[in-house]
């Protein structure tokens, strides 16, 4: 995990409604608008570090960028690779959360924030456990939640899955409100959420179940 001091207090954001990077996770994301093709060959020829967050409305007819979360994370881009049709498919790994300072003025058609990475030491420490009667609440939880929308997953990977990686990987394939991945990627550690995780998917089979007819993720 990159140290601290080696983080760029200004960095280019991806507002991604629906979308959140984790400490350690990786995002594969597909860039085609002229944009954030610019903003990831700029990342690439500098310091590789991209933010992602969210916007807090996921649709806008205003002329005016909207609003930020206040929390997001910054990632390194680990794989890039150009089509034949000029997009750009690349991964990003997840480095640590920030506090969006503030916005600033810029030239690039793409938004730039000074991030305040202070508070966020853990994103760079081994995860804390989850514990063994959490983890099973998690497991059960899970399984009903696919059961309720028709779904299946790999027992066997989910069981054999390292609880951060389980956790991770359910927090960004769940398609849950963009409100509800911002309290995933604002919880303190890891135990704190995974049980928020529980939460939602248990509050969603209260609701109807998962499906959300929202159009996937929302770039502003």
């Amino acid at each position: 995990m990159t140290d601290i001091d080696a983080l760029p207090e200004v960095i280019p954001v991806f507002p991604l409604a629906g979308a959140v990077l984790l400490p350690r996770g990786v995002m594969p994301l597909n860039i085609f608008e002229p944009r954030y093709l610019k903003m990831v060959r700029d990342a690439v020829a500098g310091t590789k570090l991209i933010g992602m967050v969210q916007p807090r409305v996921a649709k806008t007819r205003s002329t005016q960028p909207p609003a930020l979360f206040d929390i997001g994370c910054v990632g390194r881009i680990t794989e890039c690779e150009e089509t034949d049709d000029g997009r750009l498919l690349i991964e990003l790994t997840g480095l640590r959360r920030f506090k969006v300072a503030r916005e600033i003025d810029v030239v690039t058609p793409y938004r730039q924030i000074v991030a305040n990475y202070d508070g966020f030491d853990a994103d760079a420490a081994e995860p804390v456990a989850v514990n063994a009667a959490a983890r099973a609440a998690l497991e059960e939880t899970l399984r009903t939640y696919l059961d309720a929308n028709g779904l299946s997953a790999d027992w066997e990977a989910v069981t054999g899955a390292d609880d951060e990686s389980l956790v991770t990987t359910l927090a960004a394939v769940c398609p849950f409100e963009p409100v509800e991945k911002q309290a995933l990627l604002e919880a303190p550690d890891l135990p704190s959420r995974a049980a928020t995780l529980t939460a939602l998917m248990t509050f969603a089979q209260g609701f109807g179940g998962a499906g959300r007819d929202d159009g996937g993720p929302v770039v502003q």
